[in-house]
C-alpha cells in the first residue's frame, strides 16, 4: 500500500488562502484610496448633517 502524504495539499491550500486574503486587502485598500476616503475630506459625510443644520441648538 503506497504511503499518502497530505501535508502538501494542506500547505498549498493555506498559502493560496493567505495570498487570496492579502490580495483582497490590497484591492480594498486601493479602492478606498481611489474613492477618496483617505485624506482631508474622508469623514465629510459623517459631519455633513451637522454642518447643514441651520437651526440653533439648545443646551439643556
Amino acid at each position: 500500500m503506497p504511503a499518502t502524504d497530505y501535508t502538501y495539499p494542506s500547505v498549498y491550500f493555506a498559502y493560496l488562502f493567505f495570498a487570496l486574503m492579502f490580495g483582497l486587502a490590497v484591492y480594498f485598500f486601493v479602492k478606498s484610496r481611489r474613492e477618496g476616503y483617505w485624506g482631508d475630506k474622508g469623514e465629510e459625510p459623517k459631519f455633513q448633517m451637522f454642518e447643514d443644520d441651520d437651526t440653533p441648538r439648545r443646551t439643556p
